[in-house]
């Protein structure tokens, strides 16, 4: 095996770094979720160089792509392409091709990383002789690294990420509609009798069909990053933990929630799975333990979640591993009960709220924006594009785009959506 099983524990398969890839691999273990891409790429560089590297995650519903290398590439690769790369190996870890990404036709090698289905991609690789196995581990250390940090996101990351969601959908949204009206206006003047060159208008009409379906498919796509309709969010569930039942012989029963129920938001989709995981996990580790029920409810503000073993009531609520669920279940502003019955068994239950928790008051000093900054970003709030701000305020389109440059570098975000979520995320209120 060339490349580190993702099932195993990072480590044992691959040949110990030479001493000057320590301190890449120690930065990489450390990086936080913004830094991750770059890190990997830094400490690949030893074993593999690649023009660019992108990380496709769903479990970061805020920004599924994690990107570094050359912004010429990096500015073009989509969620659609990663997604398609992704799918077009089903069972398989690693692979190498030429597929369409970044807007063209490149040679790539692609890994994925099973227990979150997260997809590394590197563009254009050039091996530089180093240990291939190498390549594998890091990439396990960092897919763990991006699970560590999300379970571990304070609730104002989850406030940004859901508001930098709905910010996506309504862009995108809006790209959609803008697009979709356009073609159906080309649709149906090719359709027109008027035309004679039947062969062109068919032509033409296919490719404005395709096109049509193409948005579609990447508006439902960005969709389902945002949203996950709870039916299919238990069957992931599902899927994932059958494999504990047939190594570890306890019997796993599974209630179904309501097919109809409100659709789960990402991040709490992702949240609801692995704190179902560990639960079971942690309940397995009892040696009498011969069955565990799974339940999820929808009340249409939350999401129930209960789960309950037959042992003999021996779990530890204050364990390691109990606590680390615990907060997750905290920063997603939920509530979590444990309640161990001795010699009857151990019952869970969780509630995770659908809606996002409240926004704590507007505190924005730490940006140190001037007046006029900060009259910028109520627009910007309100989702007024560069000449309506510079009507607005009686100033010119360049100023207005250079106080938006400005107010990037302070918030520390690279668009319109990130600095509009995270303006919402703090309080500031849309100037009308």
């Amino acid at each position: 095996m060339s490349i580190l099983d993702s099932s195993s524990a990072p480590g044992l398969q691959a040949a110990a770094p030479a001493p000057g890839v320590l301190e890449s691999i120690a930065l990489l273990a450390t990086a936080a979720l913004p830094q991750i891409a770059v890190r990997l790429r830094d400490a690949l560089a030893p074993e593999i160089r690649c023009a660019a590297l992108a990380i496709f995650t769903e479990e970061c519903t805020d920004r599924p792509r994690k990107l570094a290398g050359d912004q010429r590439i990096t500015d073009l690769v989509g969620i659609a392409e990663l997604d398609r790369i992704r799918g077009s190996h089903p069972g398989e870890n690693r692979w190498s091709e030429r597929a369409e990404i970044g807007g063209a036709p490149r040679e790539i090698l692609a890994l994925r990383y099973p227990p979150s289905n997260a997809l590394l991609v590197l563009i254009e690789p050039r091996p530089t002789g180093g240990q291939p196995e190498m390549i594998g581990y890091l990439w396990n250390l960092a897919a763990n690294r991006i699970r560590e940090k999300v379970a571990d996101a304070p609730p104002s990351y989850l406030r940004e990420s859901r508001a930098v969601s709905a910010e996506r959908v309504r862009v995108t949204g809006e790209l959609v509609e803008q697009y979709a009206t356009s073609l159906d206006i080309l649709l149906a003047t090719l359709r027109s009798t008027q035309l004679d060159d039947a062969a062109a208008r068919v032509a033409a009409i296919d490719l404005a069909a395709k096109t049509l379906v193409g948005l579609k498919t990447v508006d439902d796509r960005t969709n389902s990053i945002v949203e996950e309709p709870v039916a299919s969010a238990f069957t992931r569930l599902r899927d994932d933990l059958r494999p504990l039942t047939t190594l570890s012989g306890v019997d796993l029963q599974f209630v179904e929630p309501p097919k109809n129920g409100r659709a789960l938001p990402g991040e709490v989709a992702h949240a609801a799975r692995a704190i179902v995981r560990g639960l079971a996990l942690a309940m397995m580790e009892q040696e009498d333990i011969q069955r565990i029920r799974v339940q999820w409810d929808c009340d249409g503000e939350n999401l129930l979640i209960n789960v309950r073993d037959d042992a003999r009531g021996g779990i530890d609520p204050s364990a390691a591993a109990l606590n680390r669920l615990v907060r997750r279940v905290e920063a997603l502003n939920g509530l979590i009960e444990i309640e161990v019955m001795g010699g009857w068994g151990t019952e869970v239950s969780v509630r995770l709220p659908l809606d996002a928790p409240p926004s704590d008051a507007a505190d924005i000093a730490e940006w140190s924006l001037g007046g006029r900054e900060f009259e910028v970003l109520q627009l910007l709030a309100a989702g007024q594009r560069n000449r309506a701000i510079s009507q607005a305020l009686g100033i010119s389109e360049n100023t207005v785009k250079f106080h938006v440059r400005n107010l990037f570098k302070k918030m520390g975000v690279g668009s319109r959506a990130q600095a509009v979520a995270l303006a919402h995320s703090h309080g500031v209120a849309s100037s009308t």
